[in-house]
């Protein structure tokens, strides 16, 4: 029974790769153990020391930008962050915004 688990998990891992991105993957397995480590400290009575807290309060918040970005690609938001770090879409400012996701999706290969 192990073995079938292992490979039923495999499969639904790839398959979840395909549908979310590798990103969104990891990104939801950060989530998880954020979760988890909650849950810990409910149940269990774990502690969690002050640079635990910072470092998923800093993980949540970049989960949070990235799903931003990724669902408003031409927010003035999500523009001003590419341009702060350097994006590809900081030389087309002047596009409108059909043209910019246009832009973003022949970047991708779409």
């Amino acid at each position: 029974p192990n073995a079938l688990l292992a490979f039923v998990l495999n499969v639904l891992v790839a398959f979840i790769i395909k549908e979310v991105s590798a990103v969104g993957f990891v990104l939801t397995g950060l989530c998880k153990d954020l979760v988890l480590v909650i849950f810990s400290c409910i149940l269990f009575h774990e502690e969690v020391t002050f640079v635990q807290a910072c470092s998923f309060t800093s993980t949540m918040a970049g989960v949070l930008c990235w799903s931003y970005f990724k669902a408003y690609p031409d927010s003035d938001t999500t523009i001003f962050a590419s341009r702060l770090f350097g994006d590809r879409l900081a030389d087309k400012q002047a596009l409108v915004p059909s043209e910019r996701t246009a832009f973003v999706a022949s970047q991708r290969g779409v």
